[in-house]
């Protein structure tokens, strides 16, 4: 192996939530004032940490978005989620793998500890995700695509940036891998691979995965 550790994205990589985070955040934008269609949802926002998203709408329209912008959306998403939503397929399978060869692998998100949590509770990932190796936009002061997290995953972790290797399905997310020195794998199930340029290997299913990583 050319790597020490697997970062895993969360949502598009681990659980399959982008579909409704990014209908829910559309409908919301559009609901106060600032008309959004899920495809633009995707484009601009998708891996992006909630800060972001306040700095490109005030960016756009010269409007902040409410005080309790992130409350009202996370519940939203929440309760969505405790309905519909599932792992990605496959995903649970791979990080199974790693587990059981020993590969040391972590969790590197532009979600709040909280959804990440949520998520993984609704769909059983918890089993393969203890606290420590969560870790989160939350932890650092700049989300994706600066690469403050996944440094700090690695250091958290006791790896050398170019000992990782990074699962992302986000521009962004990519983005940040490459300026942490870290090797980055793109998933195309949602993503174009012309999309996610720059990352060193594409995949569309998370059964192309484990060979990939040489398990």
């Amino acid at each position: 192996m050319s790597f020490d550790m697997v970062i895993f994205d969360n949502d598009g990589v681990l659980v399959d939530s982008e579909p409704i985070s990014n209908s829910l955040l559309a409908a919301y934008l559009t609901e106060i004032g600032h008309p959004t269609t899920y495809e633009e949802s995707v484009r601009d926002y998708m891996g992006s940490a909630m800060h972001r998203i306040h700095d490109m709408v005030e960016e756009r329209s010269g409007q902040k978005l409410p005080a309790d912008f992130d409350e009202v959306f996370h519940a939203r998403v929440f309760a969505a989620f405790q309905e519909r939503l599932e792992a990605v397929p496959g995903a649970g399978k791979v990080v199974e793998r790693l587990s059981r060869a020993g590969v040391p692998y972590c969790v590197a998100s532009s979600g709040s500890h909280e959804r990440i949590r949520v998520g993984h509770r609704k769909t059983g990932l918890d089993a393969w995700f203890r606290d420590e190796i969560i870790f989160s936009a939350e932890d650092v002061g700049r989300g994706k695509p600066a690469p403050d997290l996944f440094l700090h995953a690695a250091e958290r972790m006791g790896v050398a940036p170019e000992r990782c290797v990074v699962v992302e399905d986000s521009l962004l997310g990519v983005q940040a891998a490459l300026a942490a020195g870290m090797e980055v794998y793109g998933f195309t199930a949602m993503t174009p691979p012309e999309k996610l340029a720059g990352a060193h290997r594409h995949f569309a299913t998370m059964d192309e995965l484990p060979a990939i990583l040489g398990l």
